[in-house]
Formats: structure tokens, sequence, C-alpha cells
């Protein structure tokens, strides 16, 4: 799944680790999901974008550029 969480936690100055303490889940799980490995569930996904200060589209809505 693509999504904006890495380019997100980088402007907050976040860690993957400060983000995955947040949110409750590992580092690990932090950067699969930012390379699209991993598909969060509902509520990580709005645990996420709350710690962010993001909708979940700013996260997760891929556009389609065609």
């Amino acid at each position: 799944m693509k999504n904006n969480v890495k380019i997100t936690r980088i402007k907050n100055s976040m860690t993957q680790e400060q983000l995955a303490r947040q949110v409750g889940v590992t580092r690990q799980t932090i950067g699969l999901i930012e390379k699209g490995e991993y598909n969060p569930s509902l509520q990580l996904c709005i645990n996420l974008a709350k710690s962010l200060n993001k909708t979940l589209d700013e996260l997760f809505w891929e556009v389609d550029t065609q």
C-alpha cells in the first residue's frame, strides 16, 4: 500500500521509534508500513493519522495520476 507516512514523519522530525511508541507498534512495523510491505489495520491507520496530525486521506489515499 503506497502511503505518505515516511514523508510526514520526517517533516514532523520524528524517528520511526518515536512514532512506533506513540501508536503502540514496533519500529520494524513502521518501517514496513513506510515501504508499503505491510497493510496496517484501520485502527493503526487512525492512530498514525492522529499522531502525525493528518487525515487518513492525506496519509493513505492514492491519487490516480493517469
